[in-house]
């Protein structure tokens, strides 16, 4: 039988490591539920920042092409259908 996991090993300072079982035994989680969610979180974290930088784009672009409204924005799909 396989595993569904897999062992990761990895040096951090003690005291980091000192912190980061604290915090597992704080949360009552074990040391490796603790890491998923961290990893799950950091994902998240670098997912919103993403949609922040691509709604800030867009917002400059808007501003650029005088967009205020969806109306603007039917009228430039217009104009690029040539209708």
């Amino acid at each position: 039988m396989s595993r569904t996991t897999k062992v990761l090993g990895f040096s951090v300072p003690k005291e980091l490591a000192k912190e980061y079982e604290a915090m597992a035994k704080e949360e009552r989680k074990t040391k490796s539920e603790l890491f998923r969610e961290m990893v799950r979180k950091y994902r998240q974290g670098k997912e919103l920042e993403e949609f922040k930088e691509l709604q800030a784009y867009g917002t400059k672009k808007a501003e650029e092409l005088g967009i205020k409204s969806e109306q603007d924005i039917l009228r430039l799909i217009h104009e690029a259908r040539g209708v």
